[in-house]
């Protein structure tokens, strides 16, 4: 679960928030009250080869693979 954060506390506590964002928490920045931004961890490596049962699992049976 995202954590609201306001603008100034991001600007005042940057040190902790960075230390909580670096051990997997999210921030969501408000500015006026208003939600502005989104800060979470980067991916720390992508996957570039993705199995059959996986892609089937995230974008339903609706798939078709041609395997040529």
């Amino acid at each position: 679960m995202a954590r609201s954060i306001p603008q100034r506390g991001l600007r005042s506590e940057n040190t902790e928030v960075m230390d909580a964002v670096a051990g997997g928490e999210t921030f969501i920045v408000a500015h006026d009250g208003e939600s502005v931004a989104e800060l979470r961890p980067t991916l720390t490596a992508r996957k570039t080869f993705i199995s059959r049962r996986e892609l089937m699992r995230n974008f339903g049976r609706h798939v078709r693979i041609d395997r040529d």
